[in-house]
């Protein structure tokens, strides 16, 4: 697979370009803690993570990636406001870069000249603590979070936005992502994708998508790409 005629990459957050899950799972533990209900281990929440804080609270009551439709929406409000609450505070303890991200988004920056951006369904006032804590924000042209706009992948709106934003043609930009959400969003607005196979997906392989090709490195998307 050769990609041709690109200036954009996109990126996912959570699972792409970053394993936060040992701190969602602190958090949401401290939240189940909070209201007497039971724990869980990190494997068990990791499965739950990459559509945003207010499903993998409802992960987390319904012990489950299946969400329980009973549960009381005033039990749900008062675990996300801990659970946020909490996190907020605790963005970056456990928090870090996966293998080769640092290097290889340098290479596609300085190398290959690339305008890269960030799309998570992460809420927004979260993701710039994160990137600043572990020196990844001058990177990126600007990031979008799962509030930032009225929809969030797999909507393909936030990739619209990204296009339109920087000026350039969904043929002209790449999604690079590890969860199905990434994919869908590519796929719904024909722009092309990278899936990554080490991050949030449900327990799922990333290839049953379909990306336009997956790696379970980072650093071969500098190598395919400069």
């Amino acid at each position: 697979m050769k990609f041709s005629n690109k200036k954009v990459i996109i990126f996912d957050l959570d699972g792409t370009l970053i394993d936060s899950s040992p701190d969602l799972a602190l958090a949401i533990n401290h939240m189940l803690k909070n209201i007497g209900r039971e724990t869980f281990t990190l494997d068990e929440i990791h499965h739950w993570v990459g559509n945003g804080a207010e499903i993998l609270v409802k992960r987390a009551l319904s012990g489950s990636s299946k969400i329980n439709s009973s549960i009381e929406p005033k039990e749900f409000e008062i675990a996300l406001d801990i659970f946020l609450k909490f996190y907020a505070k605790n963005l970056a303890v456990e928090t870090i870069t996966y293998p080769h991200v640092l290097s290889t988004l340098t290479q596609l920056k300085e190398q290959g000249g690339y305008k890269l951006a960030i799309v998570t369904n992460k809420p927004f006032d979260f993701v710039e603590p994160i990137l600043n804590a572990l020196k990844l924000k001058e990177y990126f042209e600007f990031h979008l979070g799962g509030d930032s706009l009225k929809d969030k992948k797999p909507n393909p709106a936030p990739l619209l936005y990204v296009c339109d934003k920087l000026n350039v043609t969904v043929d002209e930009c790449i999604m690079v992502g590890d969860s199905k959400n990434d994919i869908l969003a590519a796929k719904a607005c024909r722009m092309q994708s990278i899936g990554l196979t080490y991050g949030y997906n449900y327990g799922e392989p990333i290839s049953k998508h379909n990306p336009d090709v997956y790696f379970s490195d980072f650093s071969e998307i500098s190598k395919l790409l400069c």
